[in-house]
């Protein structure tokens, strides 16, 4: 984690600040699953002072991103498997709802968004490094991209914000997963799948193979949810 210059301002402004970058950080996968949170460490990391950084911490607990820890302050959420796969039921069936309107209703615009959004999305390498998973910002931002232009023309906005904040939520659970699914999962045929299925206008077929897309996402967090879980029982036998 690097830290960023001071953020000037009032402590509200600060602690709005602080809350965008830890809300980051989580998210990114830059702070782990039941990582303890340190506010002197996040203050020097957000240059902020203390006051905002608890108050930026309250907001994130409040969000379900962080647990405050009584009398020993906050920690980062668990990554819960349980939780996780209600998760991606939940985006299941929201997004394959907006995707079906979105077919139904979208025009030429929306047909060109989604081609372009695709296409953007295939050139771009998934990692930095093809010896190993390096998260590629450039990508990342493609992949988002990709998947609200396919939601866009649904007309209705709540539906659209909903949607955007469970893939938010799922985003943390994704960086666990990442250096188990790259490079074997062939995520650009997938998008590319889909993007045909809905240019076709074939709702049934598109809707199907989101909800894969989205299964094929959830085994892989799960194969790393278990790897965590086994290894420091692995490490305690290997002591023994």
């Amino acid at each position: 984690m690097t830290a960023l210059p001071g953020i000037a301002g009032s402590p509200d402004t600060q602690a709005t600040a602080a809350y965008r970058r830890l809300r980051a950080e989580i998210l990114e996968g830059r702070l782990a699953p039941g990582q303890r949170l340190k506010v002197q460490d996040l203050a020097a990391l957000c240059g902020a002072g203390p006051t905002p950084v608890r108050e930026a911490l309250a907001q994130l607990a409040a969000e379900g991103l962080a647990r405050r820890i009584e009398q020993r302050g906050f920690r980062v959420a668990d990554a819960d498997p349980a939780g996780f796969a209600g998760l991606i039921r939940s985006r299941c069936i929201a997004e394959s709802a907006a995707l079906r309107e979105a077919i139904a209703q979208g025009d030429a615009a929306w047909e060109d968004a989604v081609a372009a959004a695709e296409r953007r999305l295939s050139r771009l390498p998934r990692s930095l490094d093809p010896a190993r998973y390096v998260t590629n910002p450039a990508w990342e931002a493609a992949h988002r991209g990709f998947h609200q232009a396919l939601l866009a023309a649904c007309g209705a906005a709540p539906l659209l914000r909903f949607c955007d904040r469970l893939r938010e939520e799922a985003e943390r659970y994704r960086a666990i997963a990442n250096a188990i699914a790259w490079p074997g999962r062939d995520v650009a045929a997938e998008h590319a799948a889909i993007a045909e299925a809905a240019l076709d206008r074939d709702a049934d077929r598109a809707a199907a193979l989101l909800a894969d897309h989205l299964g094929a996402t959830g085994d892989f967090v799960r194969l790393a949810l278990e790897r965590r879980v086994a290894a420091p029982t692995s490490r305690r036998i290997a002591a023994a």
